[in-house]
């Protein structure tokens, strides 16, 4: 754990508790940072926030404006949540920051929610054109909710996940998904569902926020080798994006919308797609000791942190594209959280012939053989292992050619944090 998250993991209560009121008091104390920040795109969803956050970061910067950036979780250091005019906080600056957050009394705000008034201190009191900041988990009731007049609002696919925080069924996590849309600001939406989009966009109507939906108001799909992106005024033939797999394009189509209404010339448009990068969304890991030995093996790498059934499917979309271009026997090193949907997450993967390899990580990973068991219930071949390098080491020696590490976000933290050059930031 890194000295940043070990700090706030000392000092403030590890709960989640979803509510805006402490939040509020906590801003209120520190002269509500929120509002006074640069202009805001607030990106909320179940999976693809992050993709489209750095789509969106990279096409503002290939057209010369300065963008702030908050996300989360971090993958290495606590340092990659907060950018600050394209540069990662300081640790000077982000310390002095917490102690302004700490110095607080009468508020027990959680780790994220001090995490958030941080970052909006630390974004506030920087000068910068632009502002994205990505929802921590739901929406309506997250502490980036405070923000009460984003210029935009954003909403990539939704799907099921943190069950016991959103509910097991899609209109429910749809309707926290949509509660980031406010009066006045246009809400920008991926492809959804019929029963999300119902809710979306019940909810965008009783917020007064007009909406521009994919595959409704514009599209985007790959063509010769790129992509294209249509909307009702406009065709623009682009290279392919700069992150793999074929779900990128959705995301890389979603960024292009939200750019055009930033007013972003094409050129721009253009070289954000093909130059945008996001560690441990389908990267290949070439360098590293991981990378080393793949690569010693003439095996490819991959690492992928996608965690629950629909990030599940993303996936087994990517890899079966690689398989049908350079078909390889095929190995999975998979690490999850306890609290995930294993058996969703396997049935999505079930199809690949893939031969999984279970592992754990730090933190409330699940257990590796019972991981390993639901994975041989879904019908693939799994055996726990004890390590990553031990993982890796099984799957050379039976022959894979193409391995990817999945599974987690925490997990390919961990991966990254062995292969320091391979983490793009």
């Amino acid at each position: 754990m890194d000295p940043v998250s070990e700090r706030l993991r000392l000092r403030h209560p590890q709960k989640i508790d979803l509510s805006l009121d402490r939040m509020r008091a906590l801003c209120a104390v520190l002269g509500n940072p929120q509002d006074r920040l640069p202009p805001v795109i607030h990106v909320a969803g179940t999976n693809g926030k992050g993709s489209t956050i750095a789509f969106i970061r990279a096409m503002a910067e290939a057209a010369g404006l300065k963008v702030h950036v908050y996300t989360s979780p971090h993958l290495v250091r606590f340092n990659e949540r907060i950018r600050l005019a394209g540069e990662l906080i300081s640790d000077e600056a982000l310390s002095a920051i917490l102690d302004r957050i700490e110095a607080v009394q009468g508020v027990e705000a959680t780790v994220f929610e001090s995490t958030t008034a941080a970052a909006f201190v630390a974004m506030a009191e920087t000068p910068a054109d632009l502002c994205i900041v990505e929802v921590g988990l739901g929406g309506r009731l997250d502490a980036t909710n405070v923000i009460e007049r984003p210029l935009l609002s954003v909403i990539a696919p939704v799907d099921l996940d943190h069950a016991e925080f959103l509910g097991t069924r899609i209109e429910s996590v749809a309707g926290e998904k949509a509660g980031i849309l406010k009066a006045g600001a246009r809400g920008v939406v991926a492809r959804q569902s019929e029963t999300a989009m119902a809710v979306i966009e019940a909810r965008a109507m009783a917020a007064h926020a007009p909406l521009t939906v994919m595959g409704v108001d514009f599209d985007a799909w790959d063509e010769r080798g790129g992509m294209v992106f249509q909307d009702q005024d406009q065709f623009f033939d682009l290279p392919a994006p700069g992150l793999k797999g074929p779900h990128q394009i959705a995301n890389a189509g979603l960024a292009v919308a939200v750019a055009l209404e930033l007013d972003l010339p094409a050129e721009a448009i253009a070289a954000g797609v093909a130059e945008a990068r996001w560690p441990a969304r389908m990267q290949r890991l070439a360098a590293g000791p991981y990378g080393e030995i793949a690569g010693q093996a003439e095996t490819e790498l991959w690492l992928d942190g996608g965690h629950n059934p629909h990030a599940g499917r993303a996936l087994a979309e990517a890899i079966g594209e690689r398989q049908r271009k350079a078909p390889r026997p095929l190995a999975l090193i998979v690490g999850i959280l306890a609290n995930k949907d294993h058996g969703g997450f396997f049935e999505a993967l079930k199809d690949t012939g893939a031969h999984v390899f279970t592992v754990g990580f730090e933190g409330a990973a699940a257990d590796p053989a019972a991981l390993a068991a639901v994975a041989r219930g879904h019908g693939l071949g799994a055996q726990s292992s004890s390590s990553v390098e031990a993982a890796l080491s099984r799957a050379l020696r039976l022959g894979a050619g193409r391995v990817v590490i999945c599974g987690s976000l925490y997990l390919a933290g961990e991966v990254l944090g062995a292969s320091p050059k391979t983490w793009p930031v």
